[in-house]
């Protein structure tokens, strides 16, 4: 597990422009939120190796991309059985997502299929795991937030940044 960091101001500018435009260069970064390329450079590794950006890859839509019907999969497994359940669960591409979990239920998948039939045949699939002892699974009509992590990290009080920071120009 990571060891979670004390973002600044800093890092709440370079974390935003990457949000609202992610496919900018490190110059043009460090022309939007003023401050040295060096630095722009020194804050991305940090928070890379901090875990706070957890990766580069493309944001995909699994709907727009032909598979638009997604389930919910809440599962009950054999105790002691998480290593092996998330093994098999790993193995089944439709599985997209999924979580331990507290409270009646052990695990919860987000399934993605190109069609009910598809659905159907993924759920059958986990259920065939030796180690789930009972599913249950809720269909999902439309996303009404999408994933994201920008408006949290908005509520925390940056710490004000030592780092020199460019006036504004007009």
């Amino acid at each position: 597990m990571q060891r979670s960091i004390e973002l600044d101001e800093i890092d709440l500018a370079l974390l935003t422009s990457l949000h609202e435009a992610p496919q900018i260069g490190v110059l043009e970064t460090s022309r939007r939120i003023k401050v040295a390329r060096a630095t722009v450079q020194a804050r991305l590794k940090k928070l890379e190796d901090a875990g706070v950006i957890a990766g580069w890859q493309p944001q995909i839509d699994v709907a727009a991309a032909g598979f638009g019907v997604q389930c919910f999969v809440q599962l009950h497994i054999a105790q002691g059985e998480l290593d092996s359940v998330a093994e098999e669960l790993a193995a089944i591409p439709g599985v997209i997502e999924a979580w331990a979990t507290t409270g009646e239920n052990d695990i919860l998948c987000r399934v993605a299929a190109a069609s009910h039939e598809d659905l159907q045949q993924t759920l059958i699939q986990i259920a065939r795991s030796r180690y789930v002892a009972r599913s249950s699974s809720i269909v999902v009509l439309s996303s009404i937030v999408k994933p994201r992590a920008l408006p949290l990290l908005q509520t925390v009080e940056a710490k004000p940044s030592r780092a020199p920071r460019y006036p504004r120009q007009a």
